[in-house]
């Protein structure tokens, strides 16, 4: 033998000691996997207290907002607000140029005092006059009817003439006619007659003037209508404002409330007078108490979600409006429930969901029944006890029958 033929089959035996070093490898490295089957970590079956809750995000808000603005048309000269600022009500808020509008009042007050004079000085002196002169015309026309009387005896025994029987007539037709007029006046002049009457129209009208001007500078000062936060301050001193436009934006004090928006697919699970915890984002580790107090009856269609609104009996003191809070509704709770994890579940959401669970070294395919899903966990009425194994879903390519080797078995969240 050469050596080149000696060289040739010394090569050609390491490769195939080397294929057969690299066969031994794999078979070491795949045999348990072939012969055993896949490392799987199953996840136990629970038994505990279990609650089903709806999780959902919202803002806080009172159950409703004062636009403030003004009823006049004005300079602004004040505003002792800012924004932010709690305030009592009666508060003043904003303060217009009033120096027109007092004087107006000042002149319309003086315009009910001479209105009141006018009606006084009818019943104290126009009266008494009226009476006076009914008086004057009643021994007047007495005076005239004996005048005439005597006349018709004299023309009847023909000392005068039939000119002065007339003229005593009209002496007596004009005696008449002035007590007339003398009683009008009288009757005019007292309380239930027309010129009492204009009179006090007169002051009631004059009232009612200082009464509006009274309003409008009364309207020059807007005040807080209630308790609250002042969020919005639109206006400045200076500023000329109208009627219409909102000036300030108040949160009245009183009951606060979470407004919440709830996937119309737990629409189901909601009912009055649920309890729940929530927590402000900007302090998501202090959590405080709220309850169910509305559900809208309308859905939402472009974002398939229902309104509800949660009182806060005792909100905390950092809790402000249009704050955003995660709420946590309870809406059923299990004592001592069977629970599996919603990662092991197949077809959870169909008719028939069902699990691979650890039968000695193989999995087998388990129907199950569910009951309440919350946090990713869901209750198993039939089909799973307390301490079974159950094969998560994503976790390898395994089906009904396949065996395993089973990892020390992890705690679902």
């Amino acid at each position: 033998m050469t050596i080149a033929s000696f060289s040739d089959s010394l090569r050609r035996h390491a490769l195939k000691l080397a294929l057969l070093l690299a066969l031994l490898a794999l078979a070491a490295l795949a045999g348990p996997r072939l012969l055993l089957g896949p490392e799987v970590a199953m996840q136990p079956v629970l038994q505990r207290d279990f609650v089903q809750t709806v999780v959902a995000s919202g803002r806080v808000a009172t159950p409703h907002r004062a636009d403030i603005g003004v009823q006049i048309t004005g300079t602004v000269r004040a505003v002792p607000v800012i924004e932010g600022q709690e305030v009592a009500a009666g508060m003043p808020l904003i303060e217009l140029e009033s120096t027109e509008l007092r004087a107006q009042l000042k002149q319309a007050e003086l315009a009910v005092q001479q209105a009141r004079a006018r009606l006084r000085q009818l019943h104290e002196l126009q009266a008494p006059m009226a009476e006076q002169g009914l008086r004057q015309a009643q021994a007047n026309r007495q005076a005239a009817a004996h005048a005439l009387l005597r006349s018709h005896d004299l023309k009847a025994q023909g000392f005068i003439g039939q000119a002065a029987l007339d003229e005593a007539l009209r002496a007596d037709q004009v005696a008449q006619a002035q007590l007339t007029s003398a009683r009008q006046q009288l009757d005019s002049a007292r309380p239930a007659g027309s010129d009492a009457a204009i009179a006090e129209a007169a002051l009631a009208q004059a009232q009612a003037g200082a009464d509006a001007a009274r309003a409008r500078l009364a309207y020059a000062t807007v005040s807080a209508p209630s308790a609250g936060t002042v969020i919005t301050r639109n206006v400045e001193p200076g500023d000329v404002v109208q009627p219409g436009k909102v000036l300030l934006l108040l949160s009245p004090a009183g009951r606060t409330e979470l407004v919440v928006q709830i996937d119309e697919r737990n629409l189901r699970l909601l009912r009055l007078g649920l309890s729940a915890l929530a927590s402000a984002d900007a302090y998501p580790q202090q959590r405080f108490e709220a309850r169910l107090d509305f559900i809208n009856p309308a859905v939402d269609a472009q974002r398939g979600a229902v309104e509800v609104r949660l009182g806060v009996p005792q909100p905390p003191a950092y809790l402000k409006q249009d704050m955003t809070v995660s709420v946590d509704i309870e809406v059923a709770r299990r004592p001592m429930a069977v629970l599996v994890s919603n990662d092991a579940l197949h077809e959870a959401d169909g008719a028939a969901p069902w699990v691979l669970k650890l039968d000695g070294r193989h999995v087998r395919r388990q129907p199950v029944r569910l009951g309440l899903r919350s946090s990713g966990l869901s209750e198993v009425l039939e089909g799973l006890r307390a301490g079974d194994q159950v094969a998560p879903v994503g976790a390898l390519t395994i089906v009904d029958g396949a065996r395993i080797r089973p990892l020390p078995a992890a705690l679902p969240p």
